[in-house]
């Protein structure tokens, strides 16, 4: 069975049709990018996705990564897509051009990044690291080391990582032990091992560029005392040239679940005492600049959750049009009935709409937040601007959290829907539900994004980001009350986004009071109930695109917007009814989590 990455039509209807991203082209920034370039873009993408990343995808998880004399090898396919992707400027696709970037919207690289990412996740985490790390120098480097380093993390000629954790100092990031000391250059000596590094050595680029949390000596304890260091696998040179090796060693590879085409590395800094950094960003403040890779990263975990669903589920569609198994349910007692394609079963049925709803759902929430950034770039004045940056830090936790743990079921479904072929290596659907199970983990656990959400951005402004996403909400529902196929999902829709300002209240509150630990330990159940309103009304904002448009359009097309109205009416009577009683239990705070005693724990 070939595979399949994404749904070409969904993709132009939400940039298109619901998010009218073409409009950009109105602004000076973004002229060169009508419908027609974004259309051009998109199948460039797509021809890059499917015929040169997607192959490399199984070699990449049977082949692995290895470590071998001090040398770690990826696998050989990945050159040629890395050479590829290089040469076609997709590295930096919205970056300055002088730099080697595209400049295009960032609504267009979401959506040429849902083909990347559901073609090969673990090549696409290389090029993806470079560019946060190429972001890192553009917004905190010295016009010297912009000069030094820019250019050669946008075109991909040199690779970025992004160096945080430690045995010791996981998400608590606080209490690493990585040390710098001022040498009279006015370089640093940097001491300490850090690990899960993604991308942390290979053979594809000349150099790595690896940007490192460090404390410089005498500095505060905690994340206050902490520096960002950039510290190159090999010295580079006065005039750019490579110099020779910095004394940064991979000292091992992770063996994992998934994504095995990327080396997870271990590395030792300065173990020789040998290994030179300079600071990037002022001194005490690497965390604050750190976050600006992290909110890019976080955003893109979404993205690569998402990816892995959206292939899950246009394989799984596909799959069930070509099997042929079991006759058709009204012709069960008929001894003559012919077999029918499994799509026509009901429970399969069911589990297809399922994906589907949650996949269009997760597609408009990664397009709409992205063309949030582009707002702020293309903002008439400064309350519009602050009006967009704010609904982005509202979504990113929820874009990395929510969207990761529906997308792992979603890929679960999609085995679920191959049967006993789902869970051999011979058809795609057991490496997306492998390769997806990191998403929910990385950048920052579940948990951490359902604290984020609960603790930093539900009071962001004093609510402000969180009111004027209900007033965008609410403005859809005034328009799906206008037309009579869909006043009654409307008319659900509002009742559980009133609820759900209700509930954000009260946990707002409880996190507040002496109940704070009730109000973090349900922090996930109201990530989950926030995302499920956000779905809903995304699921809503598609049907009152397309209901106007099924009487008129062409038989194919016809049957498009109706699925979208289905889509809607699923996911609003069959989910909503459900994240209202979970509202309903969280008024309630469920102190039992609280109050289970440790011991009363197995063991």
């Amino acid at each position: 069975m070939a595979q399949s990455i994404a749904d070409r039509r969904d993709q132009e209807f939400v940039l298109h049709e619901m998010l009218n991203a073409a409009d950009l082209a109105s602004h000076e920034r973004f002229e060169e990018f009508n419908k027609k370039t974004m259309d051009m873009v998109l199948s460039e993408a797509r021809n890059l996705a499917v015929k040169e990343l997607l192959p490399a995808n199984k070699e990449g998880d049977e082949t692995g990564c290895s470590l071998e004399n001090g040398k770690v090898t990826i696998p050989p396919s990945f050159h040629r897509a890395y050479k590829l992707f290089c040469e076609g400027e997709w590295v930096a696709m919205c970056d300055d051009p002088q730099f080697g970037g595209q400049g295009m919207p960032r609504v267009l690289s979401m959506a040429a990044g849902e083909l990347f990412t559901g073609a090969n996740c673990a090549f696409l985490m290389y090029p993806g690291l470079t560019h946060g790390a190429g972001k890192l120098v553009e917004e905190f480097g010295t016009d010297e080391q912009k000069r030094i380093y820019l250019k050669n993390l946008y075109t991909g000629k040199w690779a970025g990582t992004m160096c945080l954790t430690e045995p010791e100092a996981g998400s608590d990031v606080g209490n690493l032990t990585t040390t710098a000391k001022r040498n009279e250059d006015g370089t640093f000596s940097i001491t300490g091992s850090k690990i899960f590094i993604s991308g942390g050595d290979q053979d594809l680029t000349e150099n790595i560029i690896h940007p490192v949390l460090a404390r410089i000596e005498g500095a505060p304890a905690g994340t206050k005392g902490i520096s960002l260091f950039l510290v190159p696998k090999y010295r580079i040179n006065a005039d750019g040239s490579i110099g020779e090796p910095n004394d940064v060693i991979c000292t091992g590879l992770e063996e994992k679940m998934g994504i095995h085409g990327n080396a997870t590395a271990s590395l030792a800094f300065g173990s020789k005492g040998n290994c030179t950094g300079e600071l990037l960003g002022p001194e005490n403040k690497g965390m604050k600049a750190m976050f600006v890779m992290m909110n890019e990263a976080r955003l893109g975990v979404g993205l690569q959750g998402f990816g892995f669903a959206s292939a899950s589920y246009i394989n799984a569609v596909n799959y069930a049009r070509q099997r042929i198994q079991g006759v058709d349910l009204t012709r069960i007692f008929d001894k003559n009935a012919a077999p029918v394609a499994i799509i026509n079963h009901p429970d399969v049925k069911r589990q297809l709409l399922h994906m589907k709803a949650q996949v269009d759902g997760m597609r408009a929430l990664m397009y709409y937040t992205a063309l949030c950034f582009d707002k702020v770039l293309t903002a008439e004045d400064d309350a519009h601007k602050d009006t967009y940056q704010g609904l982005i830090e509202l979504l990113i936790p929820v874009v990395k959290g929510y969207i990761t743990d529906r997308a792992f079921e979603v890929c679960t479904q999609g085995v679920q829907v191959f049967g006993g072929y789902g869970f051999i290596q011979e058809y795609p659907q057991e490496q997306l539900l492998r390769d997806c199970k990191i998403t929910s983990i990385y950048e920052g656990t579940n948990g951490i994004q359902a604290m984020d959400l609960l603790g930093r951005k539900l009071g962001l402004k004093k609510g402000k980001p969180f009111m004027d996403l209900l007033t965008q909400m609410n403005a859809t529902i005034a328009q799906a009350k206008e037309m009579k196929e869909l006043k009654n999902m409307a008319v659900k829709l509002e009742q559980a986004v009133n609820k759900l300002g209700e509930v954000a209240m009260h946990m707002g509150m409880t996190a507040m009071s002496e109940k704070v630990l009730d109000a973090f330990a349900v922090a996930h159940p109201f990530l989950d109930i926030t995302g499920d309103v956000v779905m809903a009304w995304l699921e809503l904002w598609r049907a009152v695109v397309a209901q106007p448009k099924i009487e008129t359009a062409k038989k194919k097309d016809a049957a498009f917007y109706q699925g979208q109205v289905k889509t809607a009416q699923y996911f609003i009577s069959w989910v909503l009814p459900a994240t209202l009683g979970k509202m309903e239990a969280l008024q309630g705070n469920i102190p039992a989590i609280m109050e289970m005693p440790d011991a009363g724990f197995a063991g």
